[in-house]
């Protein structure tokens, strides 16, 4: 029989058999592309490296503010680390959008993550064979509710700096600041902490920016009764902080709040009955401080916001202890939350440090290696470890004793 015979035969074999033989697959599309989904208007990214490890990185970005054009927000790490760059010279793919929204999206940026999670396939040819979400400050919420909502889309998620706790208590915590603000600091921005003229928002940063600042600065006293009261975060050896912590909490309230009330159906914030402590006359704040009631619309929304802690696949979470945006103490919550289902898919990684998301990007590397190394069972090739599970472990403890109020 001729090898022209035999091959001929054994074609018809294969193709009888159910197992044909099929053309190679094609490689992937190399580099960056962009483009946009029609149903939502949300603009997406994917990168794939010319040598690629089959895995996948989704990333959800964090808060931009509501008016703001549709964008790719927060690829940069606090050092000016490119994201895109570090993630695919890594191996990796990586994908993200800009949500079909900006302002309070956290919802819809859950499906938008998930959409673009299931056509990253279609994108590359195949499907990749881990899939890590990952998200920084609201996109932090983000990476938890999918992982939680969506574990049959994600092998894991990394969670960074994200009000994972308790969403309704941010926002409070938020507009608390704002209200406390007008007390120490009557008259330097017009308005109420839950209804904000359009004035303060078209010059936050020529006129009312400035203005918070000077305020602070000349009149440190009623500044630290300030955030005493507010429990806020800084950094005690740095007096400047007194100043950023202010801005930080107050340019949310001012570019947050009107959007927030219109999403929610109403006002979400309300203090009747709240008693703040430690001024210096702790009676006469609660007498004279401003009192808000909150809609029962806007308190129905929020909890559809609410994580459970429900875990099926690993999530690492980071955090700084002194962020004065999204405080600490959601860490302690949401491992309350996660302990009541006792999973053991929850790694909390505290970094000692002021600042919201401020960390190295060798920090945030090693968080993902750690999500790495707890999906695969493998330490991943080119991720630093800095964080041994014995220090993790030691230094959670520490930060739930020492900053989760």
């Amino acid at each position: 029989m001729s090898k022209l015979l035999r091959l001929v035969l054994l074609l018809v074999l294969l193709a009888g058999s159910g197992i044909a033989a099929r053309p190679a697959q094609a490689a992937p599309p190399t580099g960056c592309q962009t483009g946009v989904f029609a149903d939502t208007g949300a603009l997406w990214m994917i990168c794939i490296p010319k040598i690629w490890n089959g895995s996948l990185v989704v990333y959800a970005h964090g808060y931009t503010a509501y008016n703001e054009p549709l964008d790719f927000q927060h690829l940069e790490l606090p050092d000016g680390t490119y994201l895109p760059d570090v993630i695919t010279s890594l191996g990796f793919a990586f994908t993200t959008t800009s949500y079909r929204a900006n302002g309070l999206v956290a919802l819809d940026a859950v499906e938008d993550i998930a959409q673009l999670t299931q056509f990253f396939p279609t994108y590359a040819g195949r499907a990749p064979r881990y899939t890590y979400v990952s998200g920084v400050s609201e996109g932090g919420l983000v990476t938890t509710l999918s992982i939680e909502r969506h574990p049959e889309l994600y092998s894991g998620g990394l969670a960074t700096c994200g009000p994972i706790g308790d969403f309704k208590r941010q926002m409070d915590y938020m507009a608390d600041y704002r209200t406390l603000f007008d007390y120490f600091f009557p008259g330097v921005l017009p308005g109420s902490p839950v209804s904000i003229p359009q004035d303060a928002i078209d010059n936050w940063d020529a006129v009312y920016e400035p203005a918070v600042e000077a305020a602070v600065a000349g009149d440190t006293t009623a500044a630290k009764q300030l955030i005493r009261t507010a429990k806020a975060a800084i950094d005690p050896a740095v007096p400047d902080t007194l100043v950023t912590t202010s801005t930080d909490v107050l340019w949310y309230n001012v570019y947050a709040t009107n959007d927030a009330v219109t999403k929610l159906g109403g006002n979400p914030y309300g203090n009747k009955g709240k008693w703040y402590w430690g001024s210096s006359n702790d009676v006469k704040l609660n007498r004279n401080v401003q009192r808000f009631t909150a809609d029962q619309a806007a308190l129905d929304a929020l909890a559809n916001y609410q994580t459970s802690g429900s875990l099926t696949k690993p999530l690492v979470t980071l955090h700084t202890t002194g962020d004065d945006v999204v405080p600490y103490w959601h860490e302690a919550l949401y491992q309350q939350k996660a302990g009541a289902y006792d999973s053991g898919q929850l790694t909390q990684i505290p970094v000692f440090s002021y600042g919201h998301c401020n960390f190295t990007t060798g920090q945030a590397l090693a968080a993902f290696g750690i999500l790495v190394l707890k999906v695969t069972g493998s330490q991943p090739a080119g991720l630093p470890m800095y964080f041994s599970p014995e220090q993790v472990q030691a230094d959670a403890a520490r930060a739930q004793a020492e900053y989760g109020q």
